[in-house]
């Protein structure tokens, strides 16, 4: 009888361990262990890639370079394909939409693009506090106001085809106007409180080199310059009102209040892995090129894509200290990256990171502190 018992409660033991650990798995897998305030509290997050995201797409589908990716109030992540594949790549299949939707667990929910309205070269979008979606291409004269299934264009700023330069042409010397017209749009960030919008418009050499705003409406407000930038290749602004610039070629954020004034500098150094024969490294896409934070009230963390080190780092926004950094280098693997282009955070504090070259997503996981 004493054997039966002990044998019982053993058993009994035994399955109140498995639920636990079944009920800690699945509590990881949801991203319930690992809310915001768990960042903003604790220490700085270890990332993996997370094999299950996404899933296959549908009809055999075929992706260009991936310019950007943004994230939407549901978590739901929007992914902007350039369509740029090759001729023979469409044997095996058909050319994936301009825009495409996935929901959390990595499923097609939603696609369009009507190359009519939208530029080919697509570089960012963004989720405003209504959970329309901004989209910004580059070279381009124009930024796009979608709702959020893509159904209707609601604002357009500038006009398709009409660039802000001396001759209105992409070959034109770049004027950086008091106007709501572009050159190179890299970047839209539009403000919660007043709806004002903020384009960079600097994406590569050749073109403005500024941060444009205008308000709810497209009317041109304001503009400034970034001292020391040849591109300006991202931007965003935090919950405090700071705008981060990317200075992709000066291996810095450079962050300003809204009016422009300069506050600080987050200097993003690097050194190659293999030293050069000449001893001079040379940058193979800069280590500040597109960015975004963490989803605590502090936003304590900025992700930022490191392409010359083909790597994500991941630097305290107060301090500018780096704190941390993931990413398997170069290479077509999973947690490799080749040329990541661009990143965005959940509210569970995944990162989704877009490569061009490597023509696919990837998102990463925090897999503890």
């Amino acid at each position: 009888m004493g054997e039966q018992r002990d044998d019982t409660n053993m058993k009994k033991k035994t399955r109140v361990l498995f639920r636990a650990a079944t009920c800690a798995a699945l509590a990881i897998a949801a991203g319930i262990l690992w809310p915001p305030s768990s960042l903003a509290q604790g220490g700085v997050p270890k990332y993996e890639v997370d094999l299950s995201w996404p899933k296959p797409l549908p009809d055999r589908w075929v992706l260009g370079g991936l310019g950007g990716v943004c994230v939407d109030a549901q978590d739901h992540v929007l992914v902007l394909n350039r369509q740029d594949v090759l001729d023979g790549d469409l044997n095996a299949g058909h050319l994936a939409p301009s825009v495409i939707e996935l929901d959390p667990a990595g499923n097609v929910v939603n696609s369009w693009g009507d190359p009519n309205l939208l530029e080919a070269r697509l570089h960012s979008c963004h989720f405003d506090k209504d959970n329309n979606v901004w989209i910004g291409s580059a070279p381009s004269g124009m930024v796009q106001k979608y709702a959020h299934d893509g159904s209707k264009l609601l604002l357009q700023i500038g006009k398709k085809g009409a660039f802000d330069s001396s001759d209105g042409t992409s070959r034109g010397q770049p004027l950086n106007s008091n106007a709501a017209q572009f050159f190179m749009p890299s970047s839209i960030f539009v403000d919660r409180q007043n709806g004002d919008v903020y384009v960079s418009d600097g994406e590569s050499r050749g073109g403005n080199r500024r941060v444009a705003v205008m308000d709810r409406n497209g009317k041109f407000l304001r503009q400034w310059q970034p001292d020391g930038m040849q591109t300006v290749h991202c931007m965003t602004v935090a919950n405090d009102g700071l705008v981060y610039v990317c200075n992709r070629e000066g291996s810095r954020i450079q962050v300003y209040d809204k009016m422009g004034h300069f506050i600080k500098n987050i200097e993003v150094p690097w050194k190659p892995y293999t030293p050069p024969a000449d001893g001079k490294p040379k940058e193979s896409g800069g280590s500040a090129v597109a960015l975004d934070f963490s989803h605590d009230s502090n936003q304590r963390f900025v992700y930022l894509i490191n392409q010359n080190n083909s790597q994500i780092e991941i630097i305290d926004r107060q301090t500018g200290k780096i704190l941390s950094s993931f990413g398997g280098g170069v290479g077509h693997f999973p947690g490799q990256f080749d040329q990541p282009h661009g990143i965005a955070v959940d509210s569970r504090g995944n990162v989704y990171v877009a490569e061009n070259r490597g023509k696919r997503i990837q998102r990463f996981k925090i897999a503890g502190l």
